[in-house]
């Protein structure tokens, strides 16, 4: 099967350790990934939940596990909706990567998605991250909203 990857970049007006800021602090990230903020050690094999107040209660909607970590430069884990039919077993967990590079004062952020093809309803996820070819674009765009304005 051929290997099913949702990649997105964005070239945001900031210094790295500014758009890490806004990718691991709790805080930073419920003003773009819809409400929910990240709950994490932020550690090789540490848990990573997305969870946001609803009807009064603290839901997780995302969680998975830090695969790889370098500050200021990658951020890679797993992630499963938990709320979903699917089993929480390893092969149904997708990865997703943010890599930050430095361009003459900048950073370039590129996210990967992948892990769907030995997923459960692998093909409807992809798609449905896909959204139509706009795949993380409204999260990048978010994140660039936010850092540049502080």
């Amino acid at each position: 099967m051929e290997k099913l990857i949702v990649q997105n970049s964005i070239l945001i007006n900031a210094d790295l350790s500014k758009v890490w800021d806004a990718l691991v602090n709790p805080e930073q990230t419920k003003q773009y990934m819809f409400g929910c903020e990240t709950v994490s050690d932020f550690k090789i094999g540490s848990p990573l939940l997305w969870q946001a107040n609803y009807e009064g209660k603290e839901i997780v909607f995302v969680k998975g596990i830090i695969l790889d970590i370098e500050p200021n430069r990658l951020l890679k884990y797993t992630v499963i909706d938990p709320n979903a039919s699917m089993a929480d077993i390893p092969v149904n967990y997708l990865n997703v990567t943010y890599e930050l590079e430095e361009q003459n004062g900048q950073t370039n952020l590129t996210v990967f998605q992948d892990g769907f093809e030995g997923a459960a309803d692998g093909d409807k996820r992809y798609k449905d991250v896909q959204n139509n070819g706009e795949g993380w674009n409204p999260i990048l765009v978010a994140i660039k909203k936010l850092v540049e304005s502080k």
